[in-house]
């Protein structure tokens, strides 16, 4: 079998009507279209995680999905928690300034395809977010006492409300209502997702194979994201083998450089059997134990996102 060589290597929201707080919405129907573009704060979690006495913020994962006339559709996603749906309209100023105002859904089940039905949606003018915008950069914040007013009448879905929101390069940094709980500057900082696929071929032998064994198992038409993506690897008759990969894009305090790493996980215990780095941005990355050999490709789509 020819062996792979490794390579070590958001927020739109315009104008329109109030909430009463006895007037909670129905929860929506959280199947939305195909996002544009994902957004994820794995790094930012793990960083938590790795400083004593930390605070962890939230698994926070945001889909946007775009439509004519400066509409969007976001969903924002914590681990454990319920999605909440949001449409967004951004209105330019000629001045460089930017007003983003969410629009709570008000039937349970709104349109989202070809493209979502303002009626369906009411305008949360309390919570808009105002700001100014240069090329692909831009800050937006609302008026968190004013918010504050409509808050209980958008129900559990509020914690998800973007009060705050600053846009790079590379993702949006961005603070929910509940991140007030936090502190004056608790935010998630949330990267752009890249995608990477490929396959992986685990020996039946495991790390015990030998040199000559052929009792290969392919794991075809692998898909993982670069913010914590994970797949486990099966045996040929699809049953789990043990192990699984593991792709992170991860900042190391003693570096202090990004990397994208890696890592082959034993699903018994959680522990990295191995791992590999390279750049962040690297085309592909791979590696190569013998027993098992793992070879994947950052999508077109996801490289040419991250060059614009």
């Amino acid at each position: 079998m020819k062996r792979f060589v490794p390579i070590v290597a958001v927020l739109m929201l315009t104008a329109c009507h109030s909430l009463r707080p006895s007037a909670t919405p129905p929860a929506p129907s959280i199947a939305a279209a195909p996002a544009d573009a994902l957004y994820d704060n794995h790094e930012q979690v793990w960083q938590a995680g790795t400083a004593a006495g930390a605070l962890a913020p939230p698994r926070l994962r945001l889909a946007i999905s775009s439509y004519k006339g400066g509409w969007q559709l976001w969903r924002v996603e914590a681990d454990a928690g319920t999605p909440a749906l949001w449409l967004m309209q951004t209105v330019p100023g000629a001045d460089g300034s930017l007003r983003v105002l969410p629009h709570r859904p008000r039937v349970a089940s709104p349109t989202l395809e070809p493209r979502p039905d303002p009626a369906e949606w009411t305008a949360l003018d309390a919570c808009a977010l105002t700001g100014a915008a240069g090329g692909a950069t831009w800050r937006v914040a609302a008026d968190a006492a004013a918010c504050a007013t409509i808050a209980p009448g958008i129900g559990a879905a509020a914690a998800f409300l973007p009060i705050a929101a600053a846009r790079s390069a590379e993702g949006v940094d961005l603070r929910l209502y509940a991140d007030q709980a936090r502190g004056a500057d608790a935010s998630s900082q949330a990267r752009r997702v890249a995608w990477y696929g490929g396959w992986a071929a685990v020996n039946g032998a495991g790390p015990d194979a030998s040199a000559d064994s052929r009792d290969w198992h392919m794991n075809r038409q692998l898909r993982l994201s670069n913010e914590g993506g994970r797949s486990a690897l099966v045996w040929r008759d699809g049953t789990p083998s043990g192990w699984s990969l593991l792709l992170e894009r991860l900042t190391f305090r003693e570096g202090n450089t990004p990397v994208l790493k890696l890592s082959i996980v034993e699903d018994a215990d959680g522990r990295a059997l191995a791992y590999a780095f390279a750049d962040p941005h690297s085309a592909r990355i791979g590696i190569n134990l013998g027993w098992i050999q793992v070879g994947l490709e950052r999508e077109a789509a996801t490289a040419e996102a991250s060059g614009r």
